[in-house]
């Protein structure tokens, strides 16, 4: 695997919600690999439901089915009118229609109709029918009452509308052929009897309820119209329509309004002249207006008398004639005889204008009263014209229903005399043919389902019941920390033995390589820890292999120098998976030294065949002795360091200075230093180990280690800041998925890639 999407992976799963937080989910692999597995449960159900199935059609009585076609019309046939013409148009006569269908359905299986079969054909006291026995079979005699009968009958009744039609279908089941055709038959035919009936007696009470209404409208139409006729007399319009009088007044209305426009236009006119007259100064009847002098032909022959006889007594006085000569007289006297008759003119002139104000005055009240009248006989015309018109909606409303009533009571009568029914029986019942239960394939379908169902639940239960980690893809998901790659069973219980030599024989059996004579557990030298020594080219060295290449790609720029393999409770193989991850790394030509620092129950020691006298403690309590300590193994550059004599105190001494620097002195001389521990679980012994080394291994057996126990490890480890490089999965199956994944991914290494790892 390429360094940067393995550490993609890793950084995929810190992203995750913690393990403890997501649930299982059930998928159609999970649901698949649960039926594989348990396969046998899942066959053993089919079986079962088959054969229950069978059981039960052989047991089950045969069942006849009758079948009739009905045809159903909102509407009855109306063929003295043309009131179909607009049925059936728009949506209120749609949902009116899908009503009407509906109650017809009920009508069908309502106990109205059932109780009338039951009477017509005896079946309260038909011991066959209420039995349902098969033909040739002659219960004893029973009788029920009509009701209940009914309801036995309506139990067997179905009732199917065909889709997008007027058509419905109706079903009978029975035992017996003959009587399934015998009693539908007879059900049809109630139910179109009924129908028939009913409408005769809707259209009779449709009558009789017509006829009534008939002579009321009669009377109110008579009276209506006498109440017209009353008041065309005494409004008078017997002879001059509203329209007519109305363009008259109109015309009289607008003449008047002219005429009233004209003189108040005169009046103005004149009131304006007077106003002028009016404010002429008398003491100097030189002063007269221009337009008075123009509409006045006498005031200007006088006025200019009076300028003249002024000026000529201006002239006297200027030439120094006294007031008492003779000329001064004469001059004086006629300016005031000439102004005498301007003022008398001007009066004259004043009166007659104020006479012609007055009879503008009066004609006009008179033509303002004229006008008044007449737009109040305008008035009293459209009041009279609103009271006929209702009066005449009302007669012609009454006249208008009276004309309805009087044809559909027409209509009425002559339906009572040609009845239409608006039900059909397109189909009736024929003979059935066959039964239609039971149906022996379809139980045994709906039996193997439901087997197959049932024992998938089962094979489901069974695997969501093991909270163990399955495999390293599992482990993965489950525990939220990247996978290294995975071990196989390597006990000598296991069975596999081509777990031990598969790859040789896959790569060299083909070719006529020799086979070994026994499998290697059987031999004496073999050991399950030291499988990649004894044994490469197995699938097993593979798998040991290419977790040793993931651990390497972990942290490409800054290797492990030391690494600390633990589980999280015991004989899960730890031990194993540390082994042969060191012997792995020797193989890549790194100085490896394997210390036991299980200090509780040591097994390193046995593997390559030491004693205890020797180790971890002696090396602890005389740094000196470090190198008798150390020994060497039949692995080339590959040191094993025993746990040495058992303490008293094992995590006190782990936990201790003394052991800081003995690792510290371990990873100066070795390239690289694999620590066993103890569960992580059981004791703090590999938790505080974890604290010491760059990275922590965990160990999971699969099908063993319950995830809640490697989840508490994990946090454990991860709780004091210590870091968990992956996981590795101890004890997979050789066929398993899991273990497949990585060993061809090993396998599959250039020469190069291995040297380089």
């Amino acid at each position: 695997m390429h360094p940067e999407s393995l550490a993609a992976r890793a950084t995929s799963l810190q992203a995750r919600p913690a393990p403890s937080d997501r649930e299982l989910v059930i998928s159609p692999a999970v649901l698949l690999r649960a039926a594989r597995k348990s396969w046998g449960i899942v066959l053993v159900a089919v079986i079962l439901s088959l054969g229950l199935a069978s059981l039960y059609t052989s047991q089950e009585k045969r069942i006849y089915q009758a079948v009739a076609t009905v045809q159903l019309d909102p509407q009855a046939l109306a063929p003295l009118g043309n009131q179909m013409t607009q049925q059936g148009q728009g949506p209120e006569s749609y949902w009116s229609n899908q009503e009407y269908f509906a109650t017809q359905h009920q009508v069908l299986m309502s106990r109205h109709v059932t109780s009338t079969v039951v009477r017509a054909l005896g079946l309260n006291h038909d011991s066959g029918f209420l039995s349902m026995a098969p033909p040739g079979v002659h219960p004893p005699a029973q009788q029920v009452t009509v009701d209940l009968a009914a309801e036995v009958l309506q139990s067997r009744l179905t009732v199917k509308p065909i889709t997008d039609s007027r058509l419905v279908k109706v079903f009978y089941n029975d035992a017996d052929p003959e009587r399934a055709r015998r009693v539908l038959s007879s059900l049809i035919d109630s139910y179109v009897d009924q129908n028939l009936e009913r409408t005769l007696d809707s259209a009779g009470k449709r009558a009789e309820w017509l006829d009534t209404q008939l002579d009321k409208l009669k009377t109110e139409l008579e009276s209506q119209e006498m109440d017209l006729h009353d008041f065309k007399k005494r409004t008078n319009l017997l002879s001059v329509s509203f329209d007519d009088q109305s363009n008259m007044l109109r015309a009289e209305i607008q003449q008047l309004n002219t005429t009233l426009t004209d003189l108040k236009s005169r009046q103005e006119k004149v009131a304006a002249r007077l106003a002028v007259l009016q404010s002429i100064n008398l003491d100097d009847p030189s002063a007269i207006p221009q337009t008075e002098l123009l509409s006045n032909a006498a005031l200007e022959p006088l006025r200019g008398a009076y300028i003249a006889a002024q000026r000529e007594l201006e002239r006297l006085k200027a030439v120094g004639k006294g007031e008492n000569h003779p000329e001064m007289q004469s001059a004086l006297s006629n300016v005031r005889t000439s102004k005498d008759a301007v003022l008398n003119e001007l009066k004259n002139a004043r009166t007659g204008v104020a006479a012609d104000l007055d009879a503008v005055h009066r004609e006009l009240g008179g033509v303002t009263r004229l006008y008044e009248g007449a737009k109040a006989q305008a008035m009293e015309l459209n009041l009279n014209e609103v009271h006929y018109g209702r009066l005449r909606r009302s007669k012609d409303n009454t006249e208008h229903m009276f004309g309805q009533v009087l044809e559909r009571a027409t209509e009425s009568e002559l339906s009572k005399l040609m009845p239409f029914n608006n039900v059909r029986v397109l189909d009736r019942p024929l003979m059935p043919g066959g039964p239609v239960s039971p149906r022996p394939l379809m139980n045994l379908a709906f039996g193997g389902a439901l087997g197959l169902l049932l024992g998938l639940a089962g094979a489901l239960g069974r695997e969501l019941s093991d909270r163990t980690v399955r495999g390293p893809e599992d482990a993965e998901d489950q525990l939220g920390s990247p996978s290294l790659g995975s071990l196989p069973d390597l006990s000598a219980r296991s069975g596999r033995n081509s777990l031990y030599y598969g790859a040789y024989y896959g790569r060299r059996g083909r070719k006529g390589g020799a086979k070994p004579s026994q499998p290697p557990e059987d031999s004496a030298e073999f050991a399950p820890e030291l499988i990649v020594q004894t044994h490469p080219k197995s699938a097993a060295a593979e798998a040991a292999r290419a977790v040793r290449t993931n651990l390497v790609f972990m942290s490409p720029d800054r290797p492990y120098r030391s690494l600390l393999v633990t589980s999280a409770g015991p004989a899960e193989g730890k031990t194993t998976v540390a082994a042969s991850i060191a012997i792995a790394m020797s193989q890549a030509g790194q100085r490896v030294c394997l210390v036991d620092c299980d200090l509780r129950r040591p097994r390193v020691h046995s593997i390559f065949g030491r004693n205890l006298e020797e180790g971890v403690t002696t090396a602890l309590i005389d740094p000196s002795r470090l190198d008798a300590a150390c020994f060497e193994t039949m692995v080339p550059k590959l040191w094993i360091m025993p746990a040495g004599p058992t303490p008293p105190n094992p995590a006190d001494l782990v936990h201790s200075d003394a052991f800081g620097r003995l690792l510290a002195s371990l990873t100066d001389r070795f390239d690289r230093v694999v620590v066993d521990s103890p569960p992580a679980c059981l004791v703090t012994d590999a938790v505080i180990l974890s604290t010491r080394v760059d990275a922590t291994v965990l160990v999971v057996r699969a099908k063993k280690t319950r995830r809640d126990a490697a989840r508490r490890a994990l946090r454990m480890i991860q709780d004091v800041g210590s870091r968990v490089t992956g996981i590795v999965t101890n004890a997979v199956g050789s066929q398993s998925e899991q273990y497949a994944y990585p060993y061809y991914r090993t396998y599959e290494q250039t020469p190069s890639e291995r040297e380089e790892a």
